[in-house]
């Protein structure tokens, strides 16, 4: 016999997954990547987070790392936040950072469903077509942040590409306890001078 609490329970499991159901979207990607023909590596996430859709550029959610991280490897600091209110500047000069340090950037997919900024919910997933970049430019090697875009890489593309690939854990602040910033920035560093000098001078 079906008691209140039961009721209750069946109650609260079914707002919870209405709740999940109304955050799920349908994603496509309109974020245009960053790279030129002296790009030496390519870093790839898998899909813009909601802050970064709505900022229009890669990683500007104001607790991730990754900005802060690539600034340091380089002895470096950005002007301007992720989350600064002069979206354009804050843009524009990581994309002159990128393009000083010969770094492409981008995501593994193009489209896909996905609840919220969470990796783990995608699915329905199509992938970005690399061809051009690789093809047009210098890089010798790709990098995927976060073990879904390495998976989703690996899954899509690594039978289409040569380009070697590898992993780099996520710069996402839910990552923070498993990724110190000081460990991931060595991390980072290690990974990223392998393929690009530090010494070309760049004002921010």
């Amino acid at each position: 016999m079906e008691t209140t609490m039961d009721r209750k329970v069946i109650l609260q499991k079914r707002i919870t997954a209405e709740d999940k159901s109304e955050n799920r979207k349908f994603v496509t990607h309109t974020i245009a990547p960053v790279w030129n023909s002296e790009s030496r590596i390519l870093i790839l996430g898998t899909m813009p987070s909601p802050a970064s859709r709505k900022a229009g550029f890669f990683y500007m959610h104001a607790q991730n790392r990754f900005w802060p991280v690539l600034a340091q490897i380089f002895g470096e600091e950005f002007l301007h936040r992720n989350n600064d209110t002069d979206k354009k500047a804050a843009i524009e000069e990581r994309i002159a950072f990128l393009e000083c340090r010969h770094i492409a950037l981008w995501d593994v997919l193009s489209e896909c469903e996905i609840t919220g900024a969470s990796d783990s919910s995608i699915n329905k997933e199509l992938p970005n077509d690399f061809s051009e970049i690789l093809a047009a430019s210098k890089i010798a090697h790709i990098f995927c942040t976060g073990k879904t875009a390495f998976n989703l890489y690996k899954k899509h593309c690594s039978q289409k590409y040569s380009t070697p690939f590898s992993y780099l854990p996520s710069t996402s602040p839910a990552n923070q306890a498993a990724w110190p910033t000081e460990k991931l920035t060595e991390e980072y560093k290690k990974e990223i001078l392998k393929f690009i000098q530090t010494s070309q001078p760049h004002s921010l």
